[in-house]
């Protein structure tokens, strides 16, 4: 296979002509009759998931082509979409694509919607390639590991505007009925002008999730790739891989993000080379304007005691909100939300394909982005021990995670970062 370094495998995402899916891009979505073709790129459990949700969002769609690095993934996609959704799936061999080019092939079939589960390191540089062919985009979060990925995001989030493409991020939280009605009473002034917050998550170590062994035919690359999870380059540590729901509620709350942080964190658990350099444990202190400070406080260890929850406090009350309800405190009494509830994860969904079809302007892009890195500065702060700006992590920071290049070969494992030793970058 032929090896690219870091700059051809950017460059190589532009060599989709964008005039050959011209007439898709241009197709007319008004009347509803059109049937949306999607391709998916990235074909492990989060593809499979949120390819699943997607075809339940709508009667009049169809799967036409998958990619993935890796030929077994691939298989495993089809056969189980196959066997779930059998009239909604059309991918025949042809349109199973594998290896580091997989994401251009789907890119140049003839889609309109791109969805994009590959691990996070891989999402600029795809997102990037799909909006550059002409195609909206439903991306899984978090949209980048580094600050010169975010950076990326955005810029293509405003070629998306440009170009009148739909971007949705995988931020279910976003959607479901409880959070969305907490959040519109804190706007609307239920408790006042917040003055602090918290945000906690804790629980579940992930000691059992992927491959637990290596294959002897695996080359460091493959081995890494299979267990993103734990790989900084990959999946940003749980702060940003999984953590970024939480402070994408923060910062949705606060309607801004922060402007500093600092950060602590570690590893006591996972200390075994199969979790590579990633930690078990973080807290972190956000600034927002006005000086408003919230607390984070997040960990992956098994058998402790489990939270998800946020809690902010206002001039005139609080508000607690968790997977289950959204509650304020007043002095006029309590309130809990009791409306409607539905899946959030099928909802993002057909909030995007009724956006393409109608023309709604829906782009999600830069706001994922910002979430992201205020995962990633947090996660800067405490493997550093150094106090961040936020202006300087998104205009200034050069740290970029990537490997020299994508190849099946050789690759050393990555340095556990110390506080105090670690380099800001």
């Amino acid at each position: 296979m032929k090896r690219l370094d870091r700059r051809d495998f950017m460059k190589a995402s532009a060599g989709v002509s964008v005039a050959a899916v011209a007439s898709q891009f241009n197709k007319a979505y008004a009347a509803g009759s059109d049937k949306i073709r999607i391709g998916t790129i990235g074909c492990g459990g989060r593809g499979n998931y949120d390819t699943s949700k997607c075809l339940e969002a709508d009667d009049n769609i169809e799967l036409v082509a998958m990619g993935d690095l890796f030929g077994d993934r691939v298989g495993g996609l089809y056969n189980s979409l196959k066997g779930r959704f059998a009239d909604k799936v059309n991918v025949p061999t042809e349109r199973r694509f594998t290896g580091w080019d997989a994401y251009k092939k789907v890119l140049a079939c003839d889609i309109d919607l791109v969805i994009n589960t590959q691990a996070p390191h891989f999402r600029p540089m795809h997102v990037r390639a799909a909006i550059e062919a002409g195609k909206h985009v439903f991306m899984e979060k978090p949209v980048a590991v580094d600050p010169v990925g975010v950076r990326s995001i955005i810029e293509s989030s405003e070629m998306a505007d440009q170009k009148g493409l739909t971007i949705v991020a995988g931020t279910q939280m976003r959607r479901i009925p409880h959070l969305v009605a907490g959040i519109e009473k804190l706007h609307q002034g239920a408790i006042g002008d917040l003055v602090s917050g918290q945000c906690v998550r804790l629980g579940d170590g992930m000691m059992g999730w992927g491959v637990q062994q290596r294959d002897p035919n695996w080359s460091d690359m493959e081995w890494q790739i299979r267990r993103w999870l734990f790989y900084t380059w990959l999946s940003g540590d749980f702060i940003t891989e999984m953590h970024v729901h939480n402070l994408d509620i923060v910062n949705w709350a606060m309607g801004s993000h922060p402007v500093s942080c600092m950060g602590l964190g570690g590893r006591q658990v996972r200390t075994d080379p199969r979790y590579a350099d990633s930690y078990d444990h973080f807290a972190v202190e956000y600034e927002y304007p006005n000086g408003v400070r919230i607390e984070y406080m997040g960990c992956q260890i098994d058998k402790v005691n489990t939270r998800n929850d946020q809690r902010f406090v206002g001039t005139k009350g609080s508000a607690y909100m968790d997977f289950a309800n959204s509650i304020f405190t007043t002095a006029q009494g309590e309130w809990r939300y009791d409306g409607e509830r539905y899946d959030p994860c099928v909802r993002q969904h057909a909030d995007q394909l009724d956006a393409i079809r109608t023309g709604k302007k829906l782009n999600e892009g830069r706001r994922i982005a910002e979430s992201t890195l205020t995962a990633i500065m947090g996660r800067m702060s405490a493997y550093t021990g150094r106090a961040l700006k936020w202006d300087w992590a998104l205009k200034a920071s050069k740290l970029d995670l990537s490997p020299e290049k994508y190849e099946f070969g050789p690759l050393p494992d990555p340095v556990v970062a110390m506080p105090g030793k670690t380099q800001i970058i």
